[in-house]
């Protein structure tokens, strides 16, 4: 038995191919080579390939696979829109944007909504305060108020001592009343003519007050008067009325009648030295005002004229140039006035 010298372990490798004779072409005119043929030519050159030597119990890595492509996602059906950056919080300017044009006949619409809603708004606040200031509760305790001044408040309150009037004389100049005597409180039978008396009987005569009053010159007197009615306020605003629509202030017929005062200038001052006369229904307090002037020596008067007559532009005769129209329409005022004041500033009465 034949030893082999080699180490065990050594693998064999097989007996070396036989050399293969060199390729040469078919000379010209040879026949071709038949199928058979040239498959057993290609076979022998499959054989004459070494694949080289193989281990046993080697393993055979897998041929290493190329890397698959990452998977690329589908674009999006519309580019993002682009993120605008958070307005600043500072006092700093920003970057500035385009403004819009602006369009003439929007800015004049949007301007005419703006005044008429201000008008509107202007009209119906006004419309308010006018309402509080007649018919609110000022006015109707000022009314209340004024019912009861002829007891309440003192003589000289309601009758000042003197009287001044600015501007209240014949082509503006300045008068000044001086008080003579003043009449105890009656009835208005005694100081009103029956005919007088008869047109304020819608209104009730609660009392009546009156004083006479003398001007610088002591040449002419003057009585005033105050009826205090019972009516309400639209009783007094009717009488109002009829007074302007019939013309009563300018009747004769309803002159006041005249306070005479024993030992002052106004001692003669009687019915038929009356010259000039006002006669005013008050429709925010339930009072009438009424003044009668005449000259202090005792002349009659066959035709007397209103105080508004005698102070009108242009008027003329006795009445007119002695000033006698201008003392009785000064002192009415003045009384009117005074009064007014004082119901305004009276506390409310007790309910």
């Amino acid at each position: 038995m034949t030893t082999d010298a080699r180490p065990p372990s050594s693998p064999q490798l097989p007996p070396p191919a036989p050399e293969s004779p060199p390729f040469e072409p078919p000379a010209a005119g040879a026949p071709a080579p038949s199928s058979d043929e040239a498959a057993d030519r290609l076979r022998s050159a499959l054989d004459l390939i070494d694949p080289g030597p193989v281990l046993p119990n080697t393993p055979i890595s897998p041929t290493p696979s190329a890397p698959r492509p990452p998977a690329i996602p589908p674009p999006p059906l519309a580019p993002p829109r682009p993120l605008l950056p958070p307005e600043p919080l500072s006092d700093e300017p920003g970057p500035l944007r385009p403004v819009p044009a602006r369009r003439p006949g929007r800015v004049a619409a949007a301007m005419i909504c703006v005044v008429l809603g201000t008008g509107l708004i202007g009209g119906a606040a006004a419309g308010t305060w006018l309402d509080q200031d007649s018919d609110g509760p000022t006015a109707t305790s000022t009314y209340t108020a004024a019912r009861d001044l002829w007891h309440s408040v003192p003589v000289d309150t309601l009758f000042p001592r003197t009287i001044r009037g600015t501007g209240a004389g014949p082509g503006g100049a300045d008068r000044e009343w001086t008080r003579v005597g003043v009449a105890p409180d009656s009835g208005c039978a005694e100081a009103l003519d029956p005919l007088l008396l008869k047109v304020l009987e819608p209104v009730g005569c609660a009392r009546m007050v009156r004083a006479t009053y003398t001007d610088a010159t002591h040449s002419g007197v003057t009585t005033v008067g105050l009826v205090f009615t019972r009516a309400e306020p639209a009783a007094m605003a009717a009488l109002a009325n009829r007074f302007s629509t019939e013309k009563l202030g300018a009747r004769s017929d309803l002159m006041p009648r005249a306070y005479p005062v024993k030992g002052t200038e106004a001692a003669a001052f009687g019915d038929k030295q009356r010259a000039s006369w006002t006669v005013r229904v008050l429709t925010d307090a339930p009072v009438v005002v009424t003044a009668t002037s005449g000259f202090a020596d005792g002349r009659p008067f066959a035709a007397p004229q209103s105080a508004e007559q005698a102070t009108a532009g242009g008027a003329s005769g006795p009445v007119a140039e002695s000033g006698l129209g201008h003392d009785a329409k000064g002192i009415a005022d003045n009384v009117e006035r005074g009064l007014r004041k004082k119901a305004a500033a009276s506390p409310e009465p007790a309910p």
